[in-house]
Parts: structure tokens; sequence; C-alpha cells
């Protein structure tokens, strides 16, 4: 069906197994795109304004411009691959006008979503997934066991108790509980785990006692949901009341959950008795009780080079997230929020230290979770200026993972809730202002800045003014003012050494090494010098990357292009390692420069071809960026004149169709075969 469509929709009921078949098939067809298949997986998102954003930064794109939708666009307009939506129902008039925009502006692309129902789009072929099928009790053993839902089942059950097999003794009793379950993989899998404690012909009988009971609000339901639900409402009611307990509590994670944040945030508490019940969950307690939901297939366990990592199935946290009473939703609301905003504390980015690299994959990894605290905050009276807190602390985080709009959408939301004078607003507006200006929106930026410049002096807040300042100079240096920047930031970091702030101080000569590499190079060199060498001492790899750019960009401006190409390597290194597309772009970029002023124009033009699509896809041009005009505009033109307008655009056209790991190699290891 995907050879005759752009867009295949896998329908079903919840639990029969859309997403493994769509992985499978994905897995299974990877090899006949030229540019592969990509899985995003929509269930932890629970906000249909980010759905671009997320999709943008699931393939790895770092939003430089305001629309990530254009940005998405342009990204797949050549692209031939297969784009997998993953559980598409609970956004679905999000996911139909993204789709449909998509496959207008991309013509090789192929969607397949999975959904519980159709999205609705214009050509749409819809696929419906079947739970498996099951037997007879009367057949044969022989036949029995080669029905799909008792072959699962046997397989589920031998994992629970080693040396179970379908045979004449049980085999009616196999093909029975097949029907019952009606076939649906996760309601199968849900049974077969009890075979550890439970004798497959007691299994049945509990079954059928607990359908033959009405399931509450099912009544209109379709037969099979109204199966899956009464599995579940069995599995629920097998479990201790702690696991119960514990099972609607971890259901608040949207994205997983490690055994720290489990204990931290679902135990009861001595000052919250009013609020969840008195014989609750002890801290001690926890790490037993998730094993026994693991056991029970309600969590899956997920090796990671952090620890164990654990997750639900969508149905089974939509399950649990009905479970939960509004008292346990306020309780856990405020630990939840607390938690979080304690690690984004602990992981924050614009600190020059050796956990940068670390800080920056635990918040790529808690993103779903960081969500849900930033949607708690902004839905409760009073915790507001929290949201805007955590959102604010965030900003190194939204520019290192593209998460520009995203970033935009959160400090936004939270600058409407709050609109009185206070810390939060001001720093929360020099944060947006310079997402904004990362995104070329100048017109939104400069009103802010004045609108937090004004706040912070009437506060008396002098880190705000000394990061409004900062921005302000950003700003100048966008506006073609490259004097005028490099006095703004020098006037900040002056504000910052006096408030104390030798982070936010050492940040300040990164942008006036890098910006200003043009106008004044000597100085950039001592800054970018300064700024290595605090990253070394202080083990800041993140920091490192960023301060070889700009001492490669002052080498670029002095003429020294031989260790402007050695810089530019090393940061381009570090850099991809951060999978961080915007500054490895920028490298490539200068790495062009460099192989022309070799005269080797050939590579030169290769290079500026790996790196359009990559601008492209962010919205943004080097032609438009204030430290990159010159220098690309002088090696377009030469290597253009040295190899003529058909070898330049041949060479071009060879880089664009590189993708990305063939240009890394290409471009930072230099493998062109020279």
């Amino acid at each position: 069906m995907l050879g005759q469509t752009r867009l295949l929709t896998l329908t079903g009921t919840g639990g029969v197994g859309k997403t493994r078949l769509a992985v499978q098939a994905a897995e299974a067809l990877r090899g006949a795109f030229a540019h592969g298949a990509e899985l995003v997986e929509l269930a932890p998102l629970e906000d249909g304004d980010l759905l671009e954003s997320a999709v943008a930064t699931a393939l790895g794109l770092r939003e430089q411009g305001p629309c990530s939708m254009t940005t998405l666009v342009d990204y797949l307009a050549d692209r031939r691959m297969l784009l997998v939506l993953d559980n598409c129902e609970h956004l679905l008039e999000e996911c139909a006008l993204l789709v449909d925009r998509m496959l207008r502006g991309a013509p090789r692309l192929r969607i397949l979503a999975t959904s519980r129902q159709a999205l609705g789009v214009y050509g749409e072929q819809v696929l419906h997934v079947p739970p498996l099928t099951t037997s007879d009790p009367g057949e044969a053993v022989r036949d029995i066991a080669r029905h799909d839902a008792v072959r699962l089942f046997a397989e589920r059950a031998a994992r629970a108790r080693p040396g179970f097999t379908v045979d004449a003794a049980n085999a009616a009793t196999v093909a029975r509980l097949s029907q019952r379950l009606e076939g649906i993989p996760l309601a199968i899998e849900l049974a077969a785990v009890r075979l550890r404690t439970t004798p497959v012909e007691q299994l049945l009988r509990e079954l059928d006692e607990h359908f033959e009971a009405p399931v509450e609000g099912a009544r209109s339901a379709l037969p099979r949901h109204r199966s899956l639900r009464a599995t579940l409402d069995w599995s629920f009611g097998l479990c201790s009341p702690a696991e119960q307990r514990l099972w609607s509590r971890l259901s608040m994670f949207a994205g997983g959950v490690e055994l720290e944040a489990a204990e931290a945030i679902c135990p009861g508490a001595e000052s919250e008795k009013e609020d969840i019940q008195k014989e609750d969950i002890q801290k001690e307690d926890v790490v037993d009780l998730i094993a026994g939901l693991v056991d029970k297939s309600v969590l899956i366990a997920t090796e990671r080079d952090t620890g164990v990592y654990y997750r639900m199935l969508d149905s089974i946290r939509s399950y649990g997230r009905e479970e939960l009473s509004p008292a346990e939703v306020r309780a856990l609301g405020r630990r939840y929020v607390e938690y979080y905003r304690g690690e984004v504390e602990r992981h924050r980015l614009d600190r020059l230290s050796p956990h940068q690299l670390v800080g920056f994959r635990a918040l790529q990894r808690e993103l779903p979770n960081l969500r849900v605290a930033l949607d708690l905050c902004f839905g409760r009276a009073g915790e507001a200026s929290v949201g805007l807190e955590i959102a604010s602390a965030l900003w190194v985080f939204w520019i290192i993972a593209g998460s520009l709009t995203e970033g935009r959408h959160w400090l936004d939301r939270g600058l409407r809730l709050v609109p009185e004078a206070n810390s939060a607003r001001a720093h929360a507006l020099w944060v947006d202002s310079l997402l904004a200006l990362h995104q070329g929106d100048l017109k939104t930026a400069l009103p802010q800045l004045e609108e937090c410049q004004i706040l912070a002096r009437r506060l008396g807040d002098e880190s705000a003014l000394a990061f409004a300042t900062q921005v302000s100079g950003i700003a100048a240096f966008s506006a073609g003012e490259p004097r005028r920047g490099l006095a703004l930031l020098e006037g900040a970091r002056a504000g910052h050494l006096a408030c104390g702030d030798v982070d936010a101080a050492a940040i300040n000569r990164f942008y006036a090494a890098a910006y200003g590499a043009a106008e004044a190079p000597e100085l950039s060199i001592t800054l970018g010098d300064w700024f290595l060498a605090l990253s070394d001492a202080r083990g800041a790899q993140l920091s490192r990357g960023y301060a070889l750019f700009a001492l490669g960009m002052a080498a670029w401006n002095q003429g020294d292009w031989r260790r402007a190409e050695a810089l530019m390597r090393e940061a381009a290194e570090l850099r991809n390692m951060l999978n961080d597309r915007w500054g490895l772009t920028q490298c490539l970029e200068v790495l062009a420069w460099t192989a022309c002023a070799q005269g080797r124009y050939e590579r030169a033009a290769t290079i500026l071809g790996t790196a359009h699509p990559l601008w492209r896809a962010m919205g943004a041009s080097p032609t438009r960026l204030f430290p990159h005009v010159r220098g690309h505009e002088q090696c377009m033109a030469r290597a253009h004149e040295e190899l003529g307008g058909r070898a330049f655009a041949a060479a071009f056209r060879q880089g664009a169709r590189l993708g990305l790991k063939r240009t890394i190699m290409y471009a930072i290891e230099g493998d062109d075969g020279e």
C-alpha cells in the first residue's frame, strides 16, 4: 500500500499493535528510501501548538526561522524518505493540517501514520489493523497452535513460565483465552504474565468472571474497546493497592521515569495527609513496587547509559491517568513541578562545568516530562511565575537543541499569565528576545528588550539588566552596527561581574568574540582564548566547542586560514557530538572558505553544497548572518570563477546529495580522496 499512496494511516483499537507494525514496516523499508525512514513518537506530546516544533526537533532540525512548518517543508522538499507519525489520535486536527502541508511541499515524501481514527486528509488510504486471529477450542491441537493470538500467548507465557507449551492438555483452554481477549496483543500480553503465579485454567476462570461483570463507562464503546478496558480493569484489580496507586501516579510521566524521580514524586508525604490516603506508598517501597509492575507488564524497563528507565504503553498510561483522584493530582503536581524545577537547575547549560554534555542529554531525555511540569505551572493559579523561571533557565537548551519555537511558546504563554512586575517576568523577557533574535525576529525582540530594561531598573534587578544589555548588543550586530554591539556587550560584561555571575560574563565573552571577529579580530582572539582556557579548566566540553568556533572566526578574519581550518574541524567534531546542526552548519561554511583559500575550489563548492540543505532546513542563510556574509559571497564568487559555471554546479549538487553522515566525513575528516 505504501507503494500506491503517499499517506497510509494504520487504524485500530488501542493495544492492537499499530505502533509495532509501523516500526517493523519502517525498518523493513528503510533501504528503499534514499533518505531512510524516521519515527516521531507523538504520544508524549500533549500540546498541539508544539506539534510542528516537536516533529522538526525529532528530525534533528535546528529551527532558525520563526515558522517551524516552513523549516520542515524546506527540509523535506527534495527528500525521498518515509516519515512515521505514531499515535496521532489525540492531536487529530493538528496532525491532519501538518501532514497535508508536508505532503504538498515535499513531493517525494511518504507518511505512515498510526491513529485510532483516520486523519481525513485528501488522498489518505486507511489500513485497519485487525486483532490477531483466534482459534476454535474444538480444533486440533496443531491447528490451534498455528493461530497468531495463540502463538503470541504461548511465546509470552513461556517467558513467564519457562517450558510452557500449547499441548493436548491446555490447547482448548488457550484457544478460549485467545477468544476471550479477542486477539488484542496488549490484552494477551497482560494476561500471559499471570502464568507466573496462576495456572492457565484458573486464569481463564478469572477472566470469565471479570468479563461477565459490566464495565463502567463502556456501554457505548466498541466491543474491542470494551475488551481492552475489561482486561485493564482486571489487570489493575490483580495489583496490590500500593501497586495500583503507583501505576496511576506514574502515568503523570509523559516520557517515562527513572527510579530517582519516582521515589521523589510518587510516595505520600506527612504534610499532605489531607490530600493523599493515610496508608500510602513509602519511598523505600517504590523499587519493589516498580519491580512488581514490570513483572505484570504494566511497566517496560529499558537499559540506558544513565541507568534503567521505565515507561508505559499509551493505553496503560491513559488508564492510569483515569484512576488518579483530583486530590492526588494536586499533591503530585506540586511535587512534580518542584522536582523538575530542581532538575532544570541542576542541569543548567549556562554554567561552565564538566557536566554540560551529561546535562544536555538529560534535558533532551526529560523534555516530555518538562513539558508536563510547564503545563502544570501554566494551568494552575499562582504557579505561572515558577513556570516562567523554569522556561527561562532552559534558555541555552532551547538554542542548542534547536527548539527555539518551543522555548518561545512556553515563554509567551507564561508572559501572558504573569503581567505583574517581578523578576520572573524580567528574565523571561530577555530570554524571549534572545530566542526571537536567533530566528531573525527583530520586530518582536526590540520592544521586549525595552520593557525588560524598564522593568529591571524599577525592580533593581541588576542581573536582568545586564542580560538585557547583552541581548541588546546582539541585536545591534543583527542590525549591522558591530561597534555599538561590542560596546553594549562590554557594558553587559561589567554588569555580570558586578553581580558576581562569572559564568554569564564568560558566555558574554563568547558572544563578543564570535560576533566581533570581523570588526576586532585581535580582541576576539583575546576573548576567545580566555573563554577556551576557562572551558578547559572547568572541563566544559560544550563551551569548548563554542570557544573554538569563535577563535576560528578570528583566525579567518586575520587571514590565517590554516589555523581557522584546524579550529573549525575541532569545533565541528564537538558540535556533531551534540547533534547541534546550527553550530555544525556554521563550521561547514567556514571550512568551505578555507578550502577555497587553498585553491581547492571543487572541494569548496562541494562543502558549500553540503551546507546548503542544512541552512535551508533551518530557515537561515549565510547571506543574512553578519559573521558569514562576506566570507560566503567571496567563496562562492571565487569557486564559480575558477571552476566555471557547469563544474561548480556539479560539485555543489554532489555536496547537497551527500547526506549528513558523509558530509561530516568529507568536510571534517577530509575524506575527499585527495
